[in-house]
C-alpha cells in the first residue's frame, strides 16, 4: 500500500508537511489500508471542487490521528477506532465506510471456515497444527500485521485475542500478508475485502462469508471502521470541510464502494 503513495508523488502531488497549506490545498495522511479509498475520494473530488488539491501520505494510523490532532494536516486516516486517549486529546472521528477483514489461507488448505472460538485458538497459538481442524497434519504457520497497525489491532480486538496473538511472520502491509499466506500452503493469515485475490482463499467464519453484504449487515463480525479524523474543534479551511463533506455524502457512495470498501450508503 505504501508503493500507491508514491505513485501519487511521482504524479506532482507533493506531500506538505504543514497544514492548510497556501491556496485551495488539502493535505490528508495516515492508514494505508485506506490507500484506495482516498485515492478514490480525491479522484471523485475533482468533480465536486476542480480547484482544490488533495496531497496524500501514507503514515499510519496512529500516525494520521496524531497529525491531525497536532495541526500538522488537514484530515487524518485511520482504519481502526479512535482510543479514548486519543478521543481525550481532541481527535475527532467521522465514518465514512466499513471494511471487512478476511480470514485467509492457501487455496490448496481444505479447511473452508472457522468458528470463532476455533479463530482465536489458532491466532493465540492454543492450536498450532492443521489436523486438529480437518486439514494436513502440518504446523500452522499465522501471518499478521506489524505491531501499531490498524488492521491489526482490529483483527484481535474483533476476535477477542487483542494483545495475545501469536505470529509466525509479521508484515508492514496488506498485500505482504497476502503474497506470503499465497505462497505458504500451511499460512493463515487476514487482510482487508479489498485485497482479497484468486491467490488466496478467504475462510467463512461462524458461517458466514467475508462480503460487503455481510460486514454492512453486521452478519460478518470481522469488521473495523475507515474514520476520517479531525482535531476536535478545530476550524478545518473550506477546502477541507468541503473534502470531509463530500467524503460522508451519498455522492461519494459509489467511488467507496468500487474502491473496496463498504460505503454507509446503497447506490
Amino acid at each position: 500500500m505504501r508503493r500507491f503513495f508514491v505513485v501519487l508523488l511521482a504524479a506532482g502531488l507533493a506531500v506538505l508537511t504543514g497544514c492548510g497549506g497556501p491556496g485551495r490545498t488539502v493535505n490528508i495522511e495516515g492508514s494505508t489500508a485506506m490507500a484506495l479509498v482516498a485515492e478514490a475520494l480525491r479522484e471523485g473530488f475533482v468533480g465536486w471542487e476542480p480547484d482544490v488539491t488533495v496531497n496524500c501520505s501514507g503514515t499510519g494510523s496512529g500516525a494520521g490521528i496524531e497529525a491531525a490532532i497536532d495541526g500538522r494536516c488537514d484530515i487524518g486516516l485511520s482504519s481502526r477506532a479512535l482510543r479514548d486517549a486519543e478521543v481525550a486529546r481532541g481527535a475527532q472521528g467521522h465514518l465514512i465506510a466499513l471494511d471487512g477483514v478476511a480470514v485467509i489461507v492457501h487455496p490448496s488448505n481444505p479447511v473452508t471456515g472457522l468458528t470463532g472460538s476455533e479463530l482465536a485458538r489458532l491466532f493465540s497459538g492454543e492450536m498450532t497444527n492443521w489436523s486438529s481442524l480437518g486439514g494436513p497434519d502440518a504446523p500452522v504457520a499465522a501471518c499478521g500485521r506489524e505491531a501499531g497497525s490498524g488492521t491489526r489491532e482490529a483483527f484481535e480486538a474483533a476476535i477477542g485475542a487483542a494483545g495475545r496473538c501469536v505470529y509466525t511472520n509479521e508484515y508492514s502491509s496488506t498485500g505482504d500478508v497476502v503474497g506470503n499466506v499465497a505462497a505458504n500452503p500451511n499460512a493463515i493469515g487476514y487482510a482487508s475485502l479489498a485485497a482479497l485475490n484468486e491467490s488466496v482463499a478467504a475462510l467463512e467464519i461462524d458461517g458466514v462469508t467475508c462480503t460487503a453484504a455481510s460486514v454492512r449487515d453486521g452478519s460478518y463480525r470481522i469488521s473495523r471502521p475507515f474514520l476520517l479524523v479531525t482535531g476536535a474543534g478545530a476550524s478545518l479551511s473550506p477546502a477541507a470541510q468541503s473534502f470531509l463533506d463530500y467524503a460522508r455524502s451519498a455522492s461519494a457512495a459509489e467511488v467507496i464502494g468500487k474502491a473496496g470498501a463498504v460505503s454507509l450508503f446503497s447506490f
